[in-house]
């Protein structure tokens, strides 16, 4: 089989969040990420905030809340553990170990709207758009209807702005946001960096591998005269690039494609041909076998969020304390561009009846900064079953907690974290993503390998979105 033919089936695979066991969270599955729980109060100030039975909205003859979730549901546990006083019955379905397609079922749902239709639905970051703004975008409730000040919180929390370009509807209104903060940095190997620049500082090696392209390519070639690769695979770099777009993949009911994933093609080939990757593909035990020096040369990072640190890169460096295997020897920094990569976002349905004890539960797991508050609990790896910290979504608690952990040489990796989501847009998403990327990677690599000219490649691409979606291709 053609070396990207693999690639395209790995990417629908990790992408496509549907079928069996595909809604756990697992190491290696970019848009499930790790499950959560937590507390919630209701509507206050950000930092003040705590839970206040005299706010709790009292409930009406109906006093189920249903909700849908594709993970674990840890997070409304938690929620009904720290509220017992809160008035309404909470009534997870989860899809965790559901054999079925998790986004069917919701939307099968939401359409019929019965009594049992989901009143607060959980939505992983490929499938955002549509429900936000593409064809099921009808049944989101504005947070603004579930009694929130939105401008206010927003403001107070500091939610990165990838954060609300995804979760915005046609109309500019904000329909869901996330809790877990999922903008990636760029996670590298310590002693590589002293070997080459001499040191192993972030805030001098971000400018060795960027900001942009260029960079990074000359900081490969200096890479490769040591004996080491920049990357273990070119498709490392796609998330980045795909993130990094100014335009999406449909304009006006048009294909369309970004310079910015155009150039894709060209980063592609240049790391190929110049032998400055593995030539490895994401996700396979080749690609795994660089976290711990296990490949024919020596990878020196990889791009990812904070949950790369703690469920991929931790389990694969060969160790489990500093001086084994690599453990203890990354560190991260900026990424030559800003991207982010996966996340779950809350949205409301708009014909519950209980919107304001709706509001209620997702202000605590998506705006509220208090040391009660869902997103610092997360931060602080009081929610995660192996008590593992994770980035927040809100820039707020994530200067407020410090991550100082092992792996990373007892670097504040948040500092890290919390700057590189700054970087990151959600404005160029469609809810086509997933198929025009998958077809896009599979013409990349026809391309890269030398199976097929650029042109070629280019005009299978359009092929590819004309024959499967109903978008104007010219």
């Amino acid at each position: 089989m053609k070396r990207f033919a693999v690639l395209f089936t790995c990417f629908l695979l990790l992408m496509t969040m549907s079928g069996c066991g595909t809604a756990v969270y697992a190491p290696g599955n970019p848009d499930v990420t790790p499950p959560v729980s937590g507390e919630i109060p209701p509507p206050q100030s950000a930092d003040d905030a705590t839970p206040d039975a005299a706010t709790t909205p009292d409930a009406p003859g109906d006093s189920i809340i249903n909700i849908y979730c594709p993970y674990d549901p840890v997070i409304f546990d938690k929620f009904r553990e720290l509220h017992p006083d809160f008035p309404y019955e909470i009534n997870v379905k989860s899809f965790a170990t559901v054999c079925t397609s998790y986004t069917v079922a919701l939307d099968e749902s939401l359409t019929a709207g019965r009594d049992d239709a989901p009143d607060i639905y959980v939505v992983e970051s490929a499938d955002i758009r549509k429900y936000a703004a593409g064809d099921m975008a009808r049944y989101a409730a504005p947070y603004k209807d579930l009694g929130l000040d939105m401008d206010t919180l927003v403001k107070e929390a500091d939610i990165a702005r990838y954060v609300l370009d995804m979760g915005t509807n046609p109309d500019g209104e904000i329909v869901a946001l996330s809790y877990e903060g999922t903008g990636g940095a760029f996670i590298y190997r310590r002693s590589i960096a002293k070997d080459v620049w001499g040191t192993d500082d972030p805030e001098t090696i971000k400018d060795k591998i960027g900001p942009d392209w260029d960079k990074f390519l000359e900081a490969a070639a200096k890479l490769k005269a040591r004996g080491y690769s920049i990357v273990s695979g070119y498709d490392d770099i796609w998330y980045a690039v795909y993130n990094s777009a100014e335009i999406p993949w449909i304009v006006d009911g048009k294909l369309t494609i970004d310079p910015k994933r155009a150039a894709f093609l060209d980063l592609a080939k240049q790391l190929h041909n110049k032998g400055y990757t593995n030539n490895t593909l994401s996700w396979t035990d080749d690609w795994y076998a660089g976290m711990k020096d296990a490949g024919p040369k020596k990878v020196f990072g990889y791009l990812g969020p904070s949950w790369f640190v703690d469920y991929v890169l931790k389990g694969n460096c060969g160790g489990e304390a500093i001086g084994e295997g690599t453990y203890g020897d990354w560190a991260v920094c900026e990424p030559p561009v800003g991207f982010f990569w996966g996340g779950e976002w809350i949205f409301a349905n708009k014909h519950s009846p209980h919107k304001e004890a709706l509001g209620v539960i997702i202000r605590w797991i998506t705006l509220d900064t208090s040391e009660t508050g869902l997103q610092y609990l997360w931060a602080n790896g009081q929610i995660d079953r192996q008590g593992e910290q994770m980035a927040a979504v809100s820039g707020t608690v994530m200067r407020k907690v410090s991550a100082e952990t092992d792996i990373l040489g007892y670097q504040d990796m948040f500092d890290v974290f919390d700057r590189a989501a700054r970087l990151a847009r959600g404005d160029n998403a469609t809810h086509y993503d997933v198929l025009i990327n998958s077809y896009w990677l599979q013409q990349v690599g026809e391309y890269a390998e030398g199976r097929k000219t650029r042109a070629q490649a280019i005009a299978d691409f359009k092929q590819a979105v004309k024959d499967n979606l109903d978008i104007t291709v010219e």
